[in-house]
């Protein structure tokens, strides 16, 4: 019900800009507008294609981890913390190792091995939530609404995916070295400090609407260890030179994804699974996936699109400079905005907003450094919802969008605070 809502109000907004810049001369914008359409409908189409041989891969690779028994060997090594976080799945179901692994995809900076694995963990959930409706009622038009319905841990799985927690930003660092940055890492540690925030405000709010007891001894204990595990990381990589950071990170994501597909299969030889046949098996489901979100991806950025052809964000973008100089307050954090408001709507347009204003204010200037951390600091919620959700048929997202803006929301405000703390 909420994405209904925003859909429509990105096409009203539209609207109302585009008139805006109609009566200031600029008669092109519906030209504009109408291109965005077709550019975007393209786009989602060429997305979907994209993903279909990822998709296919991936969903292979966990075909035989599930028949090996790795995903029930994880699931059961993480009940303890995620039977609590997740109370609706049952302990030491298949589900509980998809969701695992997907966070750990994110949290290296994978994220072409991170989508097919969260659309898996989706996949699981539903299974679950339909067994579980089917037991609650049996009219059957009752029970379509209800499996149409996302479910609780649907909803704190999304949220995590969308507050972007990643330890290695690998893609960033890059960005910063081919746009001449002195020193390309130096938003290493800022960046995890934001997007650390991000999770744990998107964990709370989403914990909240679902009374969820956080002060459980192991929920503590884990998210303490958390907080651990990233400051350890924090100081390892802090008494790195450039050099060898780049090449440590990038090697620790690569191993450790390689080690997981070893690991799958060596697995399924113990159990004597075929293992050709099992990866052919899932890669069928990777692209039925790939094919079923193409609508929901239309959707999203074509009314994303419109809306950024209005005029709408820069229009935005000068009334909230506006009204920071009303307050009194420095605006040196508004010509990086662009990317943070850009961020939970498509990857690529912030990806574009984070390197144009490196070009235009310098790679080594507060607004370009600034840009680097907004891009890291979440992930795309709008993107994430529609695709995820969308691969299974999930209609009515509840509490998704607000707890994940809301993680998105302290992101922003969390890398701002640390933006003028480390380089103002």
């Amino acid at each position: 019900m909420v994405l209904n809502y925003i859909w429509i109000a990105f096409f009203l907004l539209a609207a109302v800009c585009a008139i805006i810049q109609c009566f200031a001369g600029n008669t092109g914008v519906f030209a504009d507008i109408i291109n965005s359409t077709f550019e975007n409908s393209k786009t989602a189409f060429e997305i979907s294609i994209g993903l279909t041989g990822v998709l296919s891969l991936w969903m292979g690779v966990m075909k035989i981890g599930e028949k090996g028994g790795m995903v029930n060997a994880l699931s059961r090594l993480l009940s303890p913390v995620f039977t609590r976080l997740f109370p609706d799945i049952p302990k030491g179901h298949p589900a509980t190792g998809h969701i695992f692994m997907n966070i750990a995809a994110n949290m290296l900076g994978l994220d072409n091995a991170a989508t097919p694995l969260g659309l898996k963990a989706m996949e699981s959930m539903q299974e679950l939530n339909v067994e579980r409706n089917k037991q609650r009622i049996s009219d059957s038009g009752k029970l379509a609404e209800m499996n149409a319905t996302a479910s609780n841990p649907m909803i704190m799985f999304l949220v995590l995916n969308t507050s972007g927690l990643t330890i290695i930003p690998v893609s960033i660092m890059v960005y910063r070295a081919q746009m001449g940055a002195a020193q390309p890492t130096d938003v290493f540690v800022p960046i995890l400090l934001a997007t650390f925030a991000a999770t744990l405000m998107g964990i709370i709010v989403t914990s909240l609407y679902q009374r969820i007891n956080l002060l459980q001894p192991v929920l503590l204990c884990s998210l303490g260890g958390l907080c651990a595990l990233v400051a350890a990381i924090i100081w390892g990589f802090s008494k790195m030179d450039k050099e060898t950071m780049d090449t440590a990170s990038t090697l620790a994501a690569n191993v450790i994804l390689f080690g997981i597909i070893l690991a799958f299969i060596i697995a399924g030889m113990v159990k004597k699974v075929n293992i050709y046949e099992a990866f052919i098996e899932g890669a069928k489901d990777g692209f039925t996936t790939a094919v079923r979100v193409i609508p929901y991806l239309v959707a999203i950025l074509v009314a994303i699109g419109v809306f950024r052809a209005s005029g709408g964000m820069d229009i935005l973008i000068n009334g909230i400079e506006w009204l920071v100089e009303l307050c009194g307050g420095s605006t040196d954090f508004v010509t990086a905005l662009p990317t943070a408001l850009m961020k939970p709507l498509s990857g690529s347009g912030a990806r574009g907003m984070m390197v144009d204003t490196m070009t235009t204010y310098g790679a080594d200037s507060f607004a370009g450094r600034l840009a680097c951390i907004f891009q890291g600091s979440t992930d795309t919620t709008f993107y994430i919802l529609a695709v995820y959700f969308g691969s299974v048929g999930i209609r009515h997202t509840r509490h998704a969008v607000t707890c994940g803006l809301l993680a998105d929301l302290a992101g922003i405000l969390a890398a701002i605070v640390v933006a003028y703390f480390f380089f103002a």
